[in-house]
């Protein structure tokens, strides 16, 4: 063979790799980011959608513990009649406590405490003088100690303090909301059913 011929059989073979292969590995790496892409973009989506979820039901769960359930329930008291702290003590007092609770189980709980809440009410108005619970303010004022009287006997009120969980319940604790004592009181009020100072 001549050199010309020589010269012109190396120039038909082929010295790259055909183009074929090189599109073809080229379109594997892209599909592999997009489908790459695309799986990271659903997981991360689905976690916001996740936390989403997880903070809404943390918000709804207070809302639903403070929904009220129906009509209050009245527990009426046995009349007190006690002698007040004026002086001489010629002065006494007539008075009918009804107590407005949420539901009829806080008035089956109320009734458990009965004789120290009576306890406890009758030192109150044992303490007033006729001047004081003729007044207005002297009412009221007897009726916010006497919620207080009985949402102390209950556990509840400011001067509860809610239980401590121990070790072994701390991690149901963490998950669960501890009750208030003064928001979560089934205690709502004390009305008077009759009122006689003589």
């Amino acid at each position: 063979m001549s050199a010309p011929a020589a010269a012109a059989a190396e120039e038909v073979k082929p010295s790259k790799p055909p183009r074929s292969k090189k599109m073809l590995i080229i379109a594997a790496i892209m599909l592999l980011v997009v489908i790459g892409a695309a799986v990271g973009g659903y997981l991360w989506y689905s976690s916001k959608q996740k936390a989403a979820a997880a903070e809404e039901a943390d918000t709804e769960e207070p809302v639903a513990a403070h929904v009220v359930k129906g009509p209050p329930t009245f527990l009426p008291l046995d009349n007190f009649t006690v002698n007040l702290a004026d002086p001489g003590g010629e002065r006494m007092a007539q008075i009918g406590i009804t107590i407005s609770l949420t539901d009829a189980h806080a008035a089956d709980n109320v009734k458990l405490y009965l004789p120290i809440i009576r306890n406890d009410i009758l030192k109150l108005i044992a303490q007033r003088t006729s001047a004081e619970l003729l007044l207005n303010d002297g009412k009221e004022s007897l009726a916010d100690d006497v919620k207080q009287v009985v949402s102390k006997a209950m556990g509840f009120g400011e001067d509860a303090h809610p239980a401590k969980p121990n070790k072994k319940s701390s991690a149901t604790a963490k998950k669960k909301k501890a009750p208030d004592p003064i928001e979560d009181n089934p205690v709502k009020g004390v009305v008077f059913s009759s009122f006689i100072v003589q």
